[in-house]
């Protein structure tokens, strides 16, 4: 089936019809580094990373764009609290913010624009607007007009006294209108600041997408994507913003937003103790349990993130990886498409995830009660594409079956190997009060043996 997905703007699944076939563009709304990200944070990264994965399997050549957010009023805060420098923070969030989308198998976006990079552009943008009537300077700021758009607040179809609720406006003298957004302000020698022809000041949070999206992606592109708390304010300003500037018609053509993220059906907060970063949760799942509790839920629905969640998540791919580890010595083959097919039809589904999990778990069944050599190969190269489509299945087998990617010893393969080749040796001499010493300092750093016929194997718990 062709790809279909679920648009915001026209609150219908739509056929995807990229402007160019031979290049699809998608621009994705990235983090304001000030501190860790939290599994909220992850649930667009894993979603977008999904699609972007099947867009390149359909199509020769996708540009995905991300944004990193390195000027905001979040950012001066921390550094005025900490005593740090804006740079140093900037810097470590932003490592730290790789890192962990790393460990949950994103792959890196084609483009990372950073906004303090692209200052010239949201001036050249902002001076566009104020030129064709939909901006005005006052008092050091720069605001947008919405009356001067008469389709203003499309996107999110709230009503005007919504829309000023929603927006947490700031009642201000200079504003024309309370509903006018701040496209540039001014700052403080203790803040950062640029040179601008409305005076030394930074820009506001919604032109920096619209300028950044537009130099990498040009004035329309295909998709945009966040998470649904990004529909109002952010994604209608940054649309009055573009299209104002470039014309009707112009900018994304198909919004795609991911639903609310809630821990044990309460949203997540810190004040209940139930906030959970991504580097916490590492710290006792591997980066692809936590990827698959994401995908185990439909993108467009609230996710309800459980403990429980996370370990059927682990349960799942355990079953995954033995199927695998079952026929390690059988090289893939050819013919997996049809064995791929219900896969690739759920993708192309809206990303319906779940399906496609499901589809995963039935050629796992299939791949476990295969006994010709041609099957297996088939039906493993239709899992490890299945794998590759979702961020899954990343690992060998054996490395997944000794716990990789789970933090839980600081004791190397080398160091457990050694450890249980000394354990061997004490039973071999009866020193079984050595050996059981060496199994416990063992089982208290998370590794767990497993005593064989053909030796002693481990795995991290």
């Amino acid at each position: 089936m062709a790809l279909c997905v679920y648009n915001t703007l026209t609150r219908s699944k739509d056929p995807f019809a990229p402007l160019d076939p031979g290049h699809v563009r998608m621009y994705v709304c990235g983090p304001t580094v000030y501190d860790r990200a939290h599994i909220g944070n992850a649930r667009p990264v894993v979603v977008f990373d999904t699609l972007y994965r099947l867009l390149k399997r359909l199509y020769p050549r996708v540009t995905y764009a991300r944004n990193i957010t390195d000027v905001d009023d979040k950012i001066n805060a921390r550094a005025q609290e900490s005593g740090r420098s804006i740079r140093d923070i900037t810097e470590e969030t932003a490592a730290w913010y790789h890192d962990d989308m790393a460990a949950l198998n994103a792959l890196p976006p084609d483009v990372e624009p950073r906004a303090t990079e692209h200052i010239a552009e949201m001036i050249a943008l902002i001076a566009v607007l104020i030129e064709k009537g939909h901006a005005y300077a006052a008092e050091g700021h720069v605001l947008f007009s919405v009356s001067s758009m008469a389709d203003y607040g499309a996107l999110s179809r709230r009503s005007r006294d919504e829309m000023i609720a929603g927006a947490r406006v700031e009642v201000a003298p200079y504003k024309k209108d309370p509903g006018d957004f701040v496209l540039w302000k001014p700052s403080t020698p203790d803040l950062p600041g640029w040179d601008s022809p409305w005076g030394r000041g930074r820009p506001g949070w919604h032109i920096e997408c619209s300028a950044m999206s537009g130099k990498y992606l040009g004035i329309s592109f295909d998709i945009h994507g966040g998470g649904q708390d990004l529909v109002f304010p952010h994604h209608e300003n940054e649309i009055a913003q573009s299209t104002c500037a470039h014309g009707a018609g112009t900018f994304a053509r198909y919004w795609m937003h991911n639903g609310y993220l809630m821990v044990d059906g309460e949203k997540m907060s810190k004040s209940l103790g139930n906030f959970f970063t991504v580097h916490d949760l590492l710290a006792k799942a591997p980066g692809e349990a936590i990827r698959l509790t994401l995908l185990s839920t439909h993108y467009h629905q609230p996710l309800n993130w459980t403990d429980d969640g996370l370990a059927q998540a682990k349960q799942t791919l355990d079953r995954f990886y033995a199927a695998l580890a079952r026929v390690e010595d059988v090289p893939p083959g050819a013919a997996a498409e049809p064995h791929l097919a219900p896969v690739l039809a759920a993708l192309e589904d809206d990303l319906n995830t779940p399906a496609a999990i499901a589809a995963m778990h039935d050629i796992v069944t299939r791949l476990n009660k295969a006994e010709a050599a041609d099957e297996q190969a088939a039906l493993k190269s239709a899992l490890l594409q299945a794998g590759e489509l979702t961020g899954l299945l990343a690992s060998a087998p054996e490395d997944w079956r000794r716990g990789a990617g789970v933090p839980t010893s600081g004791l190397s393969d080398a160091e457990i190997d050694g450890m249980i080749a000394a354990r061997a040796a004490a039973r071999a001499s009866r020193n079984f009060a050595e050996a059981d010493r060496l199994r416990r300092i063992l089982a208290d750093a998370g590794i767990l043996l497993e005593d064989g016929a053909g030796g002693t194997g481990w795995r991290r718990g």
